[in-house]
C-alpha cells in the first residue's frame, strides 16, 4: 500500500525539484547588484540640519579622558558592589582581602612604574674611544626660514 505522501514509484521527487528550483534562484540573486550608486552631486551648502555621527561625541582632550576615567571607575566598582551583596555571607577576613587586593596591587604597578620612568630617565655614561687623529667641531648651527617662498639661512 502507498502513502499519498510519498512519490509514484519509478517517478522523481517534487520536493527534490522544489529544492532545486529555490537553490537556482538564489543564485540567480547573487549576481544581481545589491547596491546602487547615486552620482549626482551633493550640494556643497543645504538647509539640512547636522545630523548626529555614530561614535564618541565631539569633546575636548580633557572631556574625553575624564570620560574614559569615568568609565574605568565604573567598572572597577562593580566587584566592590558585589563584595557588599556578599557581606552578610563572607568572613571580615575575606572581605579584607577583597578590598584590600586592588589597593596592594595599583600601589605595586604605580611603583614599578615610577622606577621604569626613572631607569629611562638616568643618564647614561657616554663611552667614546678615537684611534689617531680625532678633530672635534663643536660649532652650533641655527636656522631661520622665512617668507613666503621658503628662504633658509644656516648662521654658525
Amino acid at each position: 500500500m502507498q502513502l499519498p505522501e510519498q512519490p509514484v514509484a519509478g517517478q522523481p521527487d517534487p520536493t527534490i525539484h522544489d529544492n532545486a528550483r529555490r537553490f537556482l534562484a538564489a543564485i540567480n540573486d547573487i549576481e544581481k547588484p545589491t547596491s546602487y550608486y547615486d552620482p549626482t552631486e551633493l550640494p556643497a551648502v543645504g538647509d539640512m540640519p547636522p545630523v548626529p555621527q555614530p561614535g564618541q561625541p565631539p569633546m575636548s582632550q580633557w572631556a574625553t579622558d575624564a570620560s574614559g576615567v569615568i568609565k574605568a571607575v565604573s567598572v572597577a566598582s562593580l566587584p566592590i558592589g558585589g563584595a557588599l551583596w556578599l557581606v552578610g555571607q563572607v568572613d571580615p577576613l575575606t572581605l579584607g582581602i577583597i578590598f584590600g587586593s586592588p589597593a596592594v596591587a595599583a600601589l605595586a604597578v604605580a611603583r614599578l612604574v615610577a622606577k621604569v620612568k626613572d631607569a629611562n630617565q638616568a643618564t647614561q655614561p657616554v663611552v667614546q674611544n678615537y684611534y689617531g687623529t680625532v678633530h672635534h667641531d663643536e660649532r652650533t648651527v641655527t636656522s631661520t626660514t622665512r617668507g613666503v617662498i621658503a628662504n633658509t639661512r644656516n648662521h654658525h
